[in-house]
């Protein structure tokens, strides 16, 4: 049985906890629970990377951040689940073959496209590209994320709701 994708498609920060400077994905285009989504981002000289630049610097976007802002949006497509895990932290495991086919700068609309090759009871993997336009700028053979409870990845001695790091 085929799922539709969703006519109403959530708001980024309905699902994810990232908020700026580090949520890297703009809006979902569409969504498949289970399945794929396709979201994008939208890279501008006013984000904090792109501060402090001496005149001539490349301007290409930080690679690093383009693996984060793709796995944001696998993010969204785990989180979007119909029984998505309560009380779960979504943790980056791995990723594994991505491959930047070209540079992406300021004024670029990056287009990433996820899809799950493989959901478990407490790890989603997933694949997928990034493209500006139809060029593709990156693919990722492999990403791994894993559920954990909060509660266990709290630092020993800290409070719930706490922002202290314990001391050992």
């Amino acid at each position: 049985m085929t799922t539709a994708p969703v006519r109403s498609l959530p708001r980024v920060t309905d699902l994810l906890p990232h908020r700026y400077p580090m949520l890297l994905v703009d809006r979902v285009l569409e969504l498949l629970p289970g399945e794929y989504i396709r979201a994008v981002k939208a890279v501008t000289h006013n984000e904090p990377w792109y501060q402090g630049m001496s005149p001539g610097s490349p301007l290409d976007y930080p690679p690093s951040l383009l693996i984060e802002s793709w796995g944001q949006t696998a993010g969204l497509l785990a989180s979007a689940i119909a029984d998505a895990p309560v009380g779960q932290v979504m943790l980056f495991g791995s990723v594994a073959d991505a491959e930047f086919h070209r540079p992406v700068r300021p004024g670029e609309l990056i287009e990433h496209r996820v899809r799950i090759t493989r959901a478990l009871t407490d790890s989603v993997i997933f694949e997928g590209t990034s493209h500006r336009g139809d060029e593709t700028v990156m693919s990722v053979t492999r990403m791994v994320m894993a559920f954990r409870p909060a509660e266990q990845l709290r630092p020993t001695g800290t409070p719930a709701g706490s922002n202290r790091e314990a001391t050992r």
